[in-house]
């Protein structure tokens, strides 16, 4: 069964951090190019982050770059999002995504975790 875990969200004050993990089970973890989307109240569903199947390469959003960092740990099944800097607009639910970084095959998203920056 194909599971996408994700954990560490909750209420931080603006300029803070937070760490976003997300656990995968029931595919080859190290074979899936991995996203972080968000998507708030009111707006579609944005990319945040990606990064390669062996984590060679990684890309961001504008709106985040230099404030969030997208890593993985392919012996752990885990991805990660460090957020630091933090800012109310940044408030959203978070999901992780699972793509195939070669050929055909399924998506796999998680169930998303809350984020709220908030004073």
């Amino acid at each position: 069964q194909v599971q996408l875990v994700e954990s560490g969200g909750g209420l931080v004050q603006p300029g803070g951090s937070l760490r976003l993990s997300c656990t995968a089970s029931g595919f080859t973890f190290s074979s899936y190019v991995m996203r972080w989307y968000r998507q708030a109240p009111g707006k579609e569903r944005e990319l945040v982050a990606v990064i390669t199947a062996i984590g060679s390469s990684t890309n961001y959003a504008d709106s985040v770059r230099g404030r969030f960092t997208i890593s993985r740990d392919n012996a752990k099944n885990t991805v990660y999002l460090q957020m630091n800097r933090l800012k109310p607009e940044d408030t959203a639910v978070y999901y992780c995504h699972a793509r195939p970084s070669v050929g055909l095959g399924n998506d796999y998203w998680g169930q998303g975790t809350q984020v709220t920056v908030s004073s």
